[in-house]
């Protein structure tokens, strides 16, 4: 039986050390963009378009199964900046996440992770070696429609994260400078090495198909309906 098993293990990993790293990351990409439309389709959970409108910046962060077992350890996912001038969605920027990151509360679950960044400064954030979300990740956890406490809207705050587990969340949903570059699965997707800047902002590169339907989803789920 072990001798099955491990041969089994064997193929699995000589299967995907020939498979394209870049059609790898094509599928995690619409696998990201899958969950994101699930999201939007449960009415307690989802990103209202007001707020999806106006966001400068996103980040579509999922749990990862990786070792024997599967046991979760941690976290892939992309960023994708809004160009100011223009309305449109950069291409995509892929990032890395350490367990820690989606914080205690989550335990072993597996969960989706969307990050609005609502501001210029924000932004910013995308840009560092470490991505730092702790009290400016702010909202009231498993309240979508109600927003943050105080009178401050949704909209003026600086990070917003939302959950396929909780909806809205409140506080450091996600622990500081634990997401990062996944600078291999960038150069791997667009055949040379870029910067976070080069990808988000300086568009260096053009979406694939693949990460084009990404941000078409997005945007369809910012438009405002008529009242």
């Amino acid at each position: 039986m072990k001798t099955i098993i491990f041969s089994l293990l064997l193929i699995s990993l000589a299967g995907i050390s020939k498979a394209d790293p870049k059609t790898e990351l094509d599928g995690r990409v619409f696998d990201l963009t899958a969950k994101f439309q699930q999201l939007q389709q449960q009415p307690d959970k989802h990103i209202p378009a007001g707020v999806l409108s106006k966001a400068r910046g996103i980040i579509l962060l999922d749990r990862t199964r990786a070792g024997f077992l599967f046991a979760y350890q941690g976290g892939s996912g992309v960023a994708l900046a809004k160009d100011p001038e223009t309305g449109k969605w950069s291409a995509p920027a892929f990032l890395t996440a350490n367990e820690a990151s989606l914080g205690f509360q989550i335990g072993a679950e597996q969960n989706f992770f969307v990050i609005l960044l609502m501001s210029s400064n924000a932004t910013r954030f995308l840009t560092d070696p470490n991505f730092e979300f702790g009290g400016e990740a702010s909202g009231t956890a498993g309240d979508v429609s109600a927003g943050a406490s105080g009178s401050i809207s949704d909209t003026e705050r600086p990070v917003l994260v939302y959950s396929s587990r909780k909806g809205l969340y409140g506080g450091a949903a996600i622990k500081g400078g634990a997401v990062s570059p996944d600078e291999n699965a960038n150069q791997a997707y667009y055949g040379q090495w870029l910067s976070m800047k080069d990808i988000l902002f300086d568009k260096k590169v053009q979406p694939t198909p693949v990460a084009t339907s990404l941000a078409s989803a997005i945007t369809a789920c910012s438009v405002i309906p008529r009242q």
